[in-house]
């Protein structure tokens, strides 16, 4: 075995076959995230091997009663020993006979085939690199918790700004594609990546300038290789006062697309609902005469020429979403939801108009199908929404998401499988209120395990976020969480000591929990290789030998 003796089983403090503390030894070193096994004899004399983390270290003067015995000791004045500890938390036991190590057996800690061991890797089909210890050991995940054969989803939490959950996020997606864990299956696999904040993610098929060797040999440590995502398609919205869409962007002009909906695409797919996200929208009077006025633009958007992107109602051509803003002044709203309270058609009236101001220009005059977000034409499909409102953002997930399932429900199997990304989650689908986005996402989280549909949610709080979405996450994943939100009860899957560790962890930190390891692992994940700003694009990838070609 590769290991280390560091002590022994203490018999002054309770030793189970869950729990046990060691006695580190003299010129030994046992720290937090360690993993250590113990070998006991049971009565039979077959041997028993306990392996655990280490969760908590202490020491102590033994021989002292008063604090100020410190000050005495360090001076040389009274006699005492240290006494250096080490709490084990049991991670696994071979064979599986559940009796307590004795006091006194050997402690050592394990690296290795045997670190990999302990945590259950090896028992793993379909291994997932998802990160490194600080002692440079590879991590996986069970595959199988994502993609959907035993489980789906994937929920990260902590501050934003500190907890790099979108760069963590960005990273599983790219060891998904690029580790061979997906096997034949990643020929055909998708991702659909919301960008909701900054520009950090349309510059994924970059290579990162600010990569270093050391970083790169970290992804050679997990078997991947440093370079940027493939197969990218990249989109915007369209700027409002262009006729022709032209995708409204920022320091990246090149490669991106716009994207709009046309009329008779809206009517078609009953997009209306995704118009308004308050909760009080969810009145049943008010949703009536939604899904009145949703049919009528259905069966608008079933006759006539097809390849019109626009719609006929009433004798008039309705093109845009301002132009059906009109039809609902003039009459025909009253002519759909007959006996309607004037009061409630005229609050629709309101807030569509006011949702209009922010997500009109999403729907326009345009040719049919060529300004689709054609997802499936790519391997990762980038969609940019972080310039809209968040009632035009809102509007564009759900619609996304709809049709996503929409396609997925009228496939006969679970492939091609699609990871979808998506931070904010607290925004989208909240813990209370009501939406038609908190409904698909809700959907996705209970049955996107058999549809092939499996939801990378990041969120700063997953206390606000809908209970049912969390429940569903195989893989639960936290950066840096503040105090009173690591106190949650979402948090159940971290101990004590994992709660305050949390809210210490530098970025490019995570602790991540996982069904079949009964502990949460601490780990670091490498550096970007794609890159993530436009500064980091603007350099060649062969930088560190361009610059020692120039000083020659």
């Amino acid at each position: 075995m590769e290991t280390e003796d560091v002590g022994l089983v203490l018999g002054s403090l309770d030793a189970t076959p869950l729990e046990f503390w060691i006695g580190v030894q003299e010129g030994a070193q046992v720290q937090l995230d360690d993993l250590v096994v113990v070998a006991a004899r049971a009565v039979d004399g077959q041997e028993v091997h306990f392996y655990g983390m280490v969760d908590l270290v202490r020491k102590k003067y033994e021989g002292t009663q008063f604090d100020s015995d410190a000050f005495r000791a360090a001076a040389g004045h009274l006699p005492v020993e240290v006494s250096y500890a080490a709490h084990v938390q049991v991670t696994r036991i071979d064979p599986e006979i559940f009796i307590p190590p004795h006091p006194g057996d050997r402690a050592r800690v394990v690296r290795g085939e045997d670190f990999q061991k302990a945590l259950s890797f090896d028992t793993m089909e379909h291994r997932l690199p998802i990160g490194l210890t600080r002692g440079g050991e590879s991590v996986f995940a069970n595959l199988e918790f994502l993609d959907g054969t035993r489980g789906a989803h994937c929920s990260i939490s902590g501050i934003s700004g500190v907890a790099t959950k979108t760069s963590y996020a960005s990273f599983l997606l790219y060891s998904l594609f690029n580790s061979g864990a997906l096997g034949t299956r990643a020929i055909n696999a998708k991702a659909l990546i919301f960008n909701v904040k900054g520009e950090d993610l349309l510059w994924l098929d970059k290579p990162n300038a600010r990569l270093n060797a050391e970083n790169r040999a970290l992804y050679e440590r997990l078997g991947l290789e440093a370079r940027p995502f493939d197969h990218v398609g990249l989109y915007a919205p369209p700027t409002r006062s262009a006729v022709v869409p032209m995708p409204d962007v920022g320091s990246r002009q090149d490669d991106i697309r716009p994207y709009v909906w046309t009329m008779r695409e809206f009517a078609r797919g009953q997009l209306l609902r995704f118009v308004f996200t308050d909760a009080d929208d969810a009145r049943q009077q008010f949703s009536f005469v939604v899904t009145r006025v949703e049919r009528a633009l259905e069966r608008a958007a079933q006759e006539g020429d097809k390849t019109d992107p626009a719609i006929v109602l009433d004798g008039d051509r309705v093109g845009t979403f301002f132009e059906l803003l009109d039809k609902f002044e003039d009459g025909w709203l009253e002519s759909v939801a007959p006996g309607m309270a004037s009061g409630t058609l005229d609050a629709f009236r309101r807030r569509v108009n006011a949702a209009a101001q922010h997500m009109g220009h999403l729907v326009r005059d345009v040719d049919m199908g060529r300004y689709d977000i054609r997802w499936m034409d790519h391997r990762v499909t980038v969609v940019d929404i972080h310039k809209l409102h968040a009632t035009a953002q809102m509007f564009v997930v759900g619609v996304l998401l709809k049709r996503l399932l929409s396609q997925k429900e009228d496939q006969a199997s679970a492939d091609p499988l699609v990871f979808v990304m998506l931070d904010e989650l607290n925004k989208y689908a909240p813990r209370e209120g009501w939406s038609p986005i908190r409904e698909v996402l809700l959907d996705i989280a209970e049955r996107g395990r058999s549809l092939g549909v499996s939801l990378f949610g990041a969120q700063q709080t997953a206390s606000e976020v809908a209970r049912r979405v969390v429940a569903n996450a195989a893989i639960k994943i936290v950066g840096r969480l503040d105090a009173a939100e690591a106190e949650r009860g979402e948090y159940g899957f971290l101990s004590k000591i994992a709660r305050l560790r949390a809210t210490l962890l530098q970025p490019g930190s995570m602790l991540v929990a996982q069904p079949e390891i009964p502990v949460p692992i601490l780990l670091r994940f490498p550096f970007p290789s794609w890159a993530t700003r436009a500064s980091e694009a603007a350099l060649p990838e062969n930088i560190d030998d361009l610059l020692e070609g120039m000083k020659l």
